[in-house]
């Protein structure tokens, strides 16, 4: 990429960046209103968790579609119908957030959630492959967004009401994707569009996709999964306050927020193959760290976890593109619907063998093995897999 373009490929990645960290405020509104909804509502646990999983699961699986439909029209026209569709479902849940309601447009809130494989499509195509890493580890972090709706949220309707809340949120996803319109621009490229079916096939026939997946299921996912469930762990196993518990979560988030641009600047440098076997093994003795029933080793755990997961986070995306130039917006929808997955089943895990066993230290045990056979399979593939000449080539 010559240096005339390059103000061009940052205002891309800067605009891209906001869109995200707006889109996962959305996708993360529903859960950081909870507590205030529930109560207002008289609903009780079970039901409440059923409206949080719902926009996270669709915002999972549907970056699969929108993945395809990114390489197949391009970034900024997805982004930009993205955004503005973010009014339609806050305004309902404005005007009424009974709880059928808040099943029914948390549903369509959930669109927000795929954004992410919009994006990385969108910016990859901006950066030489030497830069991508870095590009993408700066868009990564701005699943912040999410933090944000779960740290400010609360506050801002406890001053101006829930209703106003859900209006400010969408306004501001309308607003930003009328800017993505306006500014925004697709990078150039040589290559054909590909057609649906030949973006499908890539899912079908390139085992290394499915292997990125399994690596994103424990990077991102381990990230989500602790995100939600670490204040009811620090609550149940140390008896910690609320308010303690929240701000020892929102240090683990920023910290493994911050990690993930260090780590596609990392990954950059010594590739992302190398980068993720020190992940994977730090992330193996983490585990034990945390199944340890005393507040300062589960700390140390938690916060190695925290730095370990966000440079993982950002080696894997570095992968993504090297491997799947043209196809860069299918795989991450699959890669990252197996990110959100892998986030959304652990907290269900530990509950269910804190039931049956009287502890949590089985299912760190459990995460420790599982980091353990991402490194194997790291090994036996793209350690041994050197990508393809054609693969290499972006441009």
């Amino acid at each position: 990429m010559n240096t005339a373009i390059k103000p061009e490929a940052n205002k891309s990645l800067l605009l891209a960046t906001v869109a995200f960290a707006i889109a996962f405020a959305n996708w993360g509104l529903i859960a950081g209103l909870a507590p205030l909804w529930r109560k207002e509502l008289g609903v009780s646990l079970t039901q409440a968790s059923v409206a949080i999983a719902i926009p996270v699961l669709l915002g999972s699986l549907g970056r699969i579609p929108m993945g395809i439909l990114t390489d197949r029209f391009g970034g900024r026209l997805m982004f930009s119908i993205l955004l503005s569709f973010g009014i339609i479902p806050t305004v309902a849940l404005a005007i009424d957030h009974s709880y059928i309601n808040l099943l029914f447009w948390g549903f369509w809130l959930g669109v927000a959630g795929t954004s992410f494989a919009i994006g990385v499509a969108f910016v990859s195509r901006w950066f030489p492959p030497e830069k991508q890493g870095t590009a993408l580890g700066i868009y990564g972090a701005g699943n912040i967004g999410q933090s944000v709706a779960v740290f400010f949220g609360p506050v801002l309707a406890k001053s101006i009401g829930i209703t106003a809340t859900f209006v400010i949120f969408g306004a501001v996803s309308l607003a930003w994707g009328g800017v993505f319109a306006f500014w925004a621009r697709n990078a150039e490229t040589k290559a054909k569009p590909r057609t649906f079916q030949e973006n499908i096939t890539v899912l079908r026939t390139e085992k290394l996709s499915w292997v990125l997946s399994l690596f994103y299921a424990l990077t991102f996912g381990g990230f989500v999964a602790l995100s939600i469930y670490l204040p009811t762990l620090l609550k149940e196993m140390f008896e910690l306050t609320p308010e303690d518990a929240g701000a020892r979560t929102a240090l683990f988030v920023l910290l493994a927020t911050a990690c993930r641009p260090l780590g596609g600047w990392l990954a950059d440098r010594m590739g992302g193959q190398q980068l993720l076997v020190y992940v994977f093994g730090g992330l193996f003795l983490m585990g034990w760290l945390m199944a340890v029933p005393s507040l300062i080793p589960f700390t140390a755990g938690v916060l190695g976890c925290a730095i370990l997961l966000g440079l993982g986070n950002g080696g894997v995306f570095k992968l993504v593109p090297q491997y799947f130039p043209q196809q860069t917006g299918t795989v991450t929808g699959l890669v990252g619907a197996a990110g959100g997955l892998g986030g959304f089943f652990p907290p269900i895990e530990l509950g269910i063998l804190k039931d049956f066993t009287g502890s949590y230290a089985l299912g760190f045990v459990i995460f420790s093995l599982f980091a353990l056979t991402c490194g194997l399979v790291l090994r036996r593939t793209f350690l041994h897999t050197p990508a393809p000449s054609h693969h290499r080539h972006i441009h």
